[in-house]
């Protein structure tokens, strides 16, 4: 089954809204702080070749920022939706 990773700080209001438009549709993901985490931070900068957040990656497509329909057509993409 593909995997949604949202990569995310605890300060960031963009990551708290793309997390709850996840959860509302049901969507499960994989929540990574990378402000606490930095193994996980260079990972996303690797993914995304960026360092702000959010970053979704959504089963190898990468998506940045809160951009729901970019979101959606991946989901969909990968039935997860």
């Amino acid at each position: 089954m593909a995997k949604v990773i949202v990569y995310s700080t605890t300060t960031c209001p963009y990551c708290v809204m793309v997390k709850d438009w996840l959860k509302g549709k049901k969507v499960e993901f994989e929540d990574i702080n990378v402000g606490i985490n930095q193994e996980k931070a260079r990972e996303m900068i690797q993914k995304s070749g960026q360092m702000g957040v959010p970053v979704v990656d959504v089963a190898g497509s990468i998506i940045l920022g809160f951009d729901r329909l970019k979101i959606e057509e991946a989901l969909k993409k990968n039935k997860l939706i």
